[in-house]
C-alpha cells in the first residue's frame, strides 16, 4: 500500500477531530468541499488499529510501538510519536518521526533504516496536553 494511501485514509479521519473554534474568529470563509474517493479509503488502516502497533526496521526487528499519531494545523500532515527503549513501557520515552516515513509491509508498520539505538537517540517528545 503506498505511503499516499495511509496518509490520506489517517487524514480523513484526524481531520475532524482538530478544535476548529481558534480560528473561527474574523470574517466568515467558505471553503471548498472535495468528493473522497471511498474506494480510496477502504484499503488504508483506521488510525485506531495503528495506535498500538509495533514499529519494525528491515531486519525485522522491533524499534518501537506507535503511541499516538499528531496532526498539526499548519503541516496538515500526520506525524507518529513512537515509544522506544525500556520494557513493557518502564523505562521507555517517546519520540516522533513523520509518518511518511514508514511503510505498511506484510501488514507491518516499517520504519526502514530505524534501529532501537538510533530512536533512542532522538530528542525525547513529551505531551503538552
Amino acid at each position: 500500500m503506498g505511503r499516499v494511501h495511509i496518509a490520506l485514509a489517517t487524514l480523513a479521519i484526524l481531520i475532524p477531530l482538530i478544535d476548529t473554534t481558534a480560528f473561527a474568529q474574523g470574517a466568515p470563509q467558505t471553503m471548498a468541499l472535495s468528493q473522497v474517493d471511498l474506494s480510496t479509503l477502504a484499503t488504508g488502516y483506521r488510525t485506531s488499529k495503528v495506535v498500538g502497533s509495533k514499529v519494525y526496521n528491515a531486519a525485522g526487528e522491533t524499534v518501537g510501538t506507535i503511541d499516538d499519531l499528531i496532526v498539526t494545523p499548519n503541516d496538515k500532515i500526520p506525524f507518529a510519536v513512537l515509544s522506544v527503549g525500556g520494557f513493557l513501557g518502564v523505562g521507555s520515552k517517546y519520540v516522533v518521526v513523520s509518518y511518511a516515513a514508514l511503510r505498511v509491509e506484510d501488514k507491518k508498520i516499517v520504519l526502514k533504516d530505524a534501529n532501537k539505538e538510533t530512536l533512542k537517540n532522538l530528542p525525547e517528545y513529551k505531551y503538552t496536553h
